[in-house]
């Protein structure tokens, strides 16, 4: 974990967290990973995204001598074949209640 990171308490509803466990087990996040990208979203979407925000960390083990710090979950940082969430483009299936790639 990196250290300009901020601790929070979150108390959800147990039946939203098992939810939100699943949904990011379904896309191979851990549970934090998944919240902050859900609140990155709705923040962009809303247009309240702050300039300086610093980019969610790259997601995975480093390759070797790519110089990574080891940090996952996160965004892809070359972007090859990814879109903005660090998944590959176009793979996710469309959830009830939330587009699908593209739409």
């Amino acid at each position: 974990m990196t250290s300009n990171r901020r601790p929070v308490l979150l108390r959800l509803d147990p039946a939203v967290h098992d939810a939100l466990t699943r949904w990011a087990a379904d896309d191979f996040r851990s549970l934090n990973a998944h919240i902050e990208l859900l609140l990155r979203r709705a923040l962009a979407d809303a247009g309240r995204m702050p300039g300086q925000a610093a980019p969610l960390p790259r997601r995975g083990r480093p390759r070797a001598g790519d110089g990574r710090d080891g940090a996952g979950d996160g965004q892809a940082g070359d972007g090859a074949g990814r879109d903005g969430d660090g998944q590959a483009g176009g793979t996710e299936p469309a959830r009830p209640g939330r587009p699908g790639p593209g739409g």
